[in-house]
């Protein structure tokens, strides 16, 4: 659910990106009552849509080529923060979490629980926004050729 609302929420974003670029253009020639109006083709729409960047421009940087070395490299880094958040989660935050279902309830245990997760969440957390941030976004701006890398800035 969460994976849901964050893929709509970027999709709002870019739309709105979208709109905010273009609806100038088109008040700009009725002001002007040119008989031309500049109106992105369907392509540089969907060419923007998968491209790591909110801002909406008719055309990118682009890289003559894709690198799949690159490509293979940022998707393995992929799949082991994945694998290694599994271990971490299971390793421990798993049993903080069954021992504590078999005891009666009390304040104690819970947080005692809490702080006993804080730091496999921290490293999780850190794991998701590395393979997010830094290794898929890299890896679909390479696909892309999109040359414009500046994702920290």
């Amino acid at each position: 659910a969460a994976l849901l609302l964050a893929l709509q929420v970027r999709l709002i974003m870019k739309a709105y990106s979208f709109i905010r670029e273009n609806i100038p253009r088109v008040l700009s020639s009725v002001k002007d009552k040119s008989g031309t109006v500049h109106i992105p083709r369907i392509s540089q729409y969907l060419y923007f849509l998968f491209a790591p960047t909110l801002i909406y421009r008719d055309n990118y940087p682009r890289n003559p080529t894709i690198r799949w070395g690159y490509v293979a490299t940022k998707f393995a880094q992929v799949l082991g923060s994945l694998f290694y958040a599994y271990y971490i989660f299971v390793r421990l935050c798993i049993p903080q979490f069954r021992n504590s279902s078999q005891e009666t309830f009390n304040l104690r245990g819970l947080v005692l629980c809490i702080f006993n997760s804080i730091l496999p969440g921290v490293l999780i957390l850190f794991l998701a926004f590395f393979a997010f941030l830094h290794c898929w976004l890299n890896a679909f701006a390479e696909m892309l050729r999109f040359a414009d890398r500046m994702f920290y800035k």
